[in-house]
């Protein structure tokens, strides 16, 4: 009888340590990623908007002399009527590395989030 009670109390105290684990470690990088937000650079980029990709995963960016600029899922409504025009924007960068399946590097992805227009040619150079 003594050995189930302590089998007992000993099976629900792992279970309580694990449950406080799981939630504190959870908190924990809730507030990492709010951290990293706030660190994100400004940068200013003059560009022309283009639409590239497949039908099924289309992307919009903007290409500047050096430098393919993806614009984020959130942020395609602002530059969608500006395509092949060339515009000057400000928003905050995100840099990827990319890698291949077998660990090798394979460039960087630039990401844009929070553009904001500057100002709107109508040609493209």
């Amino acid at each position: 009888m003594m050995n189930n009670i302590k089998y007992y109390f000993n099976k629900r105290y792992f279970f309580l340590v694990i449950f406080i684990f799981m939630f504190s470690s959870l908190a924990f990088s809730f507030g990492s990623k709010e951290k990293n937000k706030e660190t994100l650079p400004v940068v200013q980029i003059t560009g022309i908007v283009r639409l590239v990709g497949t039908s099924t995963f289309p992307e919009l960016i903007i290409s500047d002399s050096q430098t393919d600029w993806h614009v984020i899922k959130e942020e395609r409504s602002k530059l969608n009527d500006f395509q092949h025009h060339t515009v000057i924007v400000e928003g905050e960068e995100t840099v990827i590395e990319l890698q291949f399946a077998n660990g090798l590097p394979a460039g960087t992805r630039r990401e844009l989030r929070n553009i904001r227009i500057i100002a709107v040619h109508e040609w493209a150079d």
